[in-house]
């Protein structure tokens, strides 16, 4: 399983993340808002198909460690949100839903023993640098939240660790 996500075609990349488990667990991470919150955006989710999803980020909530935000993210030092529809919803393995701009984000669990492999992948992305550097950083950034989150660590901040990533993002074909 490799660490950084994956380019499947043109505006397609897919992560895979092994989490502790059990499944249970790592769902209620993925559609409670007070645990989605705390990696990702806070939010009502109505779990059935055509439901709406409301996400609201607070990026620099997500860790306690001092943080800076980028000046071309500086619009975003109040949160940024958008509400999206549920597309397909199977408790507790199988969550995906629109996302802001048009593009798709499937979230699927699948329990390896006392593991819980997380594969997600979005779909309709703009196919150019900017695109594929700020998704791909933000949702590396965000998944290595969640399993701070899951282990009970420290997350690392959100802002320092997105602007490492995303040159790395920025760089892939």
């Amino acid at each position: 399983m490799e660490k950084t996500g994956q380019i499947l075609s043109p505006g397609t990349i897919r992560f895979e993340r092994n989490l502790p488990g059990p499944i249970d667990r790592v769902w209620a991470y993925l559609t409670e808002s007070e645990k989605r919150g705390k990696w990702l955006a806070s939010g009502d989710m109505e779990l059935f198909e055509g439901g709406k999803v409301h996400l609201h980020f607070m990026h620099q909530q997500l860790s306690p460690l001092p943080d800076n935000i980028p000046e071309k993210y500086r619009d975003m030092k109040d949160g940024h949100h958008f509400t999206g529809t549920i597309l397909k919803v199977d408790p507790p393995r199988l969550l995906a839903f629109t996302w802001e701009g048009g593009s798709e984000v499937t979230m699927e669990l699948t329990e390896k023993e006392d593991r819980v492999l997380l594969t997600l992948t979005h779909r309709k992305l703009a196919d150019d640098t900017k695109t594929r550097s700020s998704v791909g950083g933000g949702w590396h950034t965000h998944l290595d939240i969640l399993i701070a989150n899951l282990e009970g660590v420290t997350p690392p901040p959100f802002w320092s660790t997105h602007t490492r990533l995303a040159a790395l993002y920025a760089d892939m074909a």
